[in-house]
């Protein structure tokens, strides 16, 4: 089955937010190889856990206790976390600062050294995000979840997106848009030829469009379902509460 040409997926986000002018300034920027490079391995880690807690719980909880998250972990520096002694990790388990979920928290630990891993391969962890082409997504994901903790479904996805690599999010929107494009995918697509189906979709709409992924999963949002205001949507980008 061929997919509906991206053009007519386009015109209908940019007539439903108002604009193509408008339609552009809703999209996300993501960051250039280079800023990837340079991007601080606590502050990936930082995001890396935000996402992993975000996941079941409503992101203002997580929010409102972010300031105690960064106490907590030693603001994620992998140095000091490194040295951690399991004493350390358990007492963190009633410690109020932060959501006192046992199995989130020592993904902390675990992601730590993730990182600490993939940095001495690569130069830094970033430099491995900026390396792995968009092209294949899927990959890099099945990567994050191999090797990481609680870095599956979409929590990876979000995690990619928050550290500014050109991803796609697998909301229920974007891929309701995906299936009404004429892609045959399950409404819950976690399956190998799903994910494999998908990426080649997210590949054909980058090569007719010229644009970026992130874009494009956007668009495919913006494309279908609630038609949220653009006011209340760059209200969220504002505040780091980004969603597709």
């Amino acid at each position: 089955m061929s997919l509906e040409r991206w053009v007519l997926i386009e015109e209908r986000a940019a007539a439903r937010k108002g604009g193509m002018d408008v339609l552009e300034s809703l999209l996300p920027v993501p960051k250039t190889a280079e800023e990837l490079r340079a991007m601080p391995a606590d502050r990936i880690l930082a995001e890396m856990t935000r996402c992993i807690f975000n996941s079941g719980f409503h992101w203002r909880v997580i929010t409102q206790k972010w300031p105690g998250f960064e106490e907590a972990f030693r603001g994620f520096q992998l140095e000091e976390l490194l040295t951690m002694m399991p004493e350390d990790w358990e007492a963190l388990t009633s410690d109020r600062r932060i959501v006192r979920n046992g199995q989130k928290i020592m993904a902390v630990a675990h992601n730590a050294g993730f990182i600490a891993d993939i940095s001495g391969e690569h130069g830094s962890f970033g430099a491995f995000l900026a390396d792995w082409p968009p092209t294949d997504m899927v990959g890099l994901l099945a990567h994050l979840k191999k090797h990481g903790s609680r870095l599956g479904g979409n929590t990876g996805q979000w995690f990619l997106r928050r550290v500014g690599y050109d991803g796609f999010v697998l909301t229920r929107d974007v891929v309701t848009a995906l299936q009404a494009a004429g892609l045959d995918i399950k409404d819950n697509p976690t399956t190998k030829r799903d994910l494999g189906a998908i990426q080649a979709a997210f590949n054909a709409y980058c090569d007719q469009s010229g644009r970026g992924v992130s874009a494009i999963s956007k668009i495919l949002s913006y494309s279908v379902g609630d038609n949220v205001a653009p006011e209340t949507i760059l209200g969220f980008m504002t505040r780091g509460e980004d969603s597709d």
